[in-house]
């Protein structure tokens, strides 16, 4: 058994006072957010620094008391905190190097608000704070663990949500003692080094055709009328339904494979620079790596299984995994090539069986150094122990 944090998504079905109240929530939340935001740019062109979140939540108290803003008392005190908690890790993001500089909140986005504690799911219902009768939700599985906190969003599409994060223990899947190297692709998600293949099933131009005719209409509709809002939903919920296909494939590719291998061997790619071709950028974002490397990551560290990244400029595809072969000149388009000794090389597998040989050859270095460093402290320690004997037979005598 293993403690682990896991979230889990609710669907929400409040009531039409129960919106108002929730609306105001990410209102008030947006509000605090670029209030501060702006008063930390502010200052620090005027003085070349800008207050923390401590002398923020104060200033917030204060806010609170104005007669102009005091409706900022009709939401959670708690959340508007944790709102100015978000602003202050945004910054300290930037600065480390880990995050853009952070940017205004827009309503016409997702919207959210955290309540951090006080948070209960009783007989189908999310009761906390300034809901203390409950929120109806669609509760489709069994909610486990000790629940930490809660988030609550609303779509483009204008559905509710609640992600409950929960403190549970998990029973980790048994080892299979199998290795696996994996080739990130576009016709194929992912194809294993033993030969599977992962089929993508191209979500976006499914339904291309479907969401350039939506927004054809939508770009014809007056602006702020109630008729281009509906159209705008119909987008919405278009993008959604992408989303959520291409969320479930990953999931269930990258469950397979946790299950079946402990060591997962994958290419750290470049997603960035290769979204600069354009001939290629939407099939890449399509196929969304960095969501599937991340899913991956966080279900591998939960059962003890060992994610190894290879160096992006090895070269896995040019490489004849048979005889070492290294061919210079391979283009995108050969899918299939043949070595100078006589090898006939599928090109993704081939990748895949030398990105395995790369990670477990970075494992076996890896080992290496650390029984070398290992033997090293072991000898210090037997040196030290031969020299204070030596020490302790001449104080003797």
């Amino acid at each position: 058994m293993k403690t682990i944090h896991k979230t889990y998504r609710f669907a929400l079905l409040p009531t039409k006072e129960q919106e108002v109240l929730l609306n105001k929530h990410f209102g008030c939340v947006r509000f605090v957010f670029n209030h501060f935001f702006n008063e930390r740019i502010e200052q620090y062109k005027e003085r070349k620094k800008s207050d923390n979140y401590h002398k923020q939540a104060g200033s917030l108290t204060l806010l609170k008391k104005q007669e102009e803003t005091e409706w900022l008392k009709a939401v959670n005190s708690q959340t508007l905190q944790t709102a100015l908690r978000s602003l202050d890790t945004a910054f300290v993001n930037f600065f480390r190097g880990n995050a853009k500089f952070p940017r205004f909140k827009s309503k016409r986005k997702k919207n959210s608000f955290t309540v951090p504690q006080f948070v209960e799911v009783e007989h189908g219902k999310l009761v906390f704070p300034k809901f203390k009768e409950g929120i109806q939700i669609i509760e489709h599985r069994e909610l486990r663990g000790q629940v930490k906190h809660c988030t609550v969003s609303k779509t483009p599409t204008g559905n509710y949500f609640a992600s409950i994060l929960c403190e549970v223990q998990h029973t980790q899947i048994q080892p299979t003692k199998k290795q696996v190297g994996i080739d990130l692709g576009i016709k194929d998600v992912a194809v294993t080094s033993d030969g599977t293949r992962f089929k993508n099933n191209y979500h976006l131009k499914r339904y291309e055709r479907q969401l350039a005719k939506a927004q054809k209409h939508l770009s014809r509709k007056v602006k702020g009328s109630n008729s281009r809002n509906r159209q705008r939903l119909k987008v919405a919920a278009i993008h959604e339904k992408i989303a959520n296909a291409r969320l479930d494939l990953l999931h269930k590719v990258s469950t397979q494979i946790t299950n079946e291998y402990d060591i997962i061997c994958l290419e750290d790619l470049n997603v960035k620079g290769m979204m600069t071709n354009h001939k290629l950028a939407k099939h890449i974002a399509d196929a969304s790596w960095g969501t599937f490397v991340k899913l991956l990551a966080y279900k591998a560290s939960w059962n003890d299984k060992r994610i190894v990244k290879i160096n992006r400029f090895y070269p896995s595809s040019k490489t004849c995994n048979e005889c070492g072969y290294i061919h210079q000149d391979l283009t995108l388009s050969e899918r299939i090539w043949t070595c100078p000794n006589g090898h006939t090389l599928d090109r993704d597998i081939n990748a895949s069986k030398n990105i395995l040989e790369e990670g477990l050859r970075i494992i076996g270095a890896e080992l290496s150094d650390n029984t070398g460093r290992a033997l090293n402290k072991t000898s210090e320690k037997k040196h030290k122990a031969l020299k204070s004997e030596a020490h302790l037979s001449l104080a003797n005598g």
